[in-house]
């Protein structure tokens, strides 16, 4: 991957939208190695990051506004896959949510959203529906027009008319 510079806005797995502060070069062992200065936007947490490993941790710059169509899209169609053991669906989500990638993200949310129409959602699983929906605002509305309100009214109507002809009628 191209090496970020000082300046640049770039999504933190996780965590979301991030502004990258400083690189330097610091010398560890006898070895040298470049770190970044990352400032995460929605708590204003510094995190450095050796830039070998921003691949690795998933570090990217966000989507671009064709993305957003995708996305869009994806919340549109009715296709919800659940896995029915609490456990394994919430192992799945974590690790959906760690990947980094907004459409990953998309799928939990969109589930989790489907699965409140069923039966509440326990603790863990509202508080993952919650992040997955803010990292997903925070990085659209970064490359949109719109304000957080905006995009996040936006999601929420389209997954509610997704699902309004389609309730679920499984038994979790």
């Amino acid at each position: 991957m191209d090496s970020f510079k000082v300046g640049e806005r770039v999504i933190y797995p996780n965590q979301g939208l991030g502004i990258i502060e400083d690189i330097q070069e610091q010398s560890f062992a006898g070895e040298s190695f470049r770190i970044y200065h990352l400032r995460i936007l929605s708590n204003n947490t510094l995190i450095l990051i050796p830039s070998s490993n921003a691949d690795e941790i998933g570090i990217r710059r966000p989507i671009n506004e064709a993305s957003v169509k995708k996305i869009f899209n994806l919340l549109r169609n009715g296709a919800v896959d659940i896995t029915t053991d609490w456990k394994g669906r919430y192992k799945e989500h974590v690790s959906l949510m760690k990947s980094g990638t907004i459409f990953d993200l998309v799928s939990v949310l969109k589930s989790l959203f489907y699965l409140n129409l069923i039966k509440p959602l326990s603790f863990r699983e509202k508080k993952m529906m919650e992040k997955a929906k803010e990292l997903i605002v925070s990085e659209i509305s970064e490359v949109s027009s719109l304000s957080s309100s905006e995009i996040e009214q936006k999601v929420l109507r389209t997954l509610s008319l997704c699902f309004r002809n389609n309730k679920p009628s499984i038994d979790l």
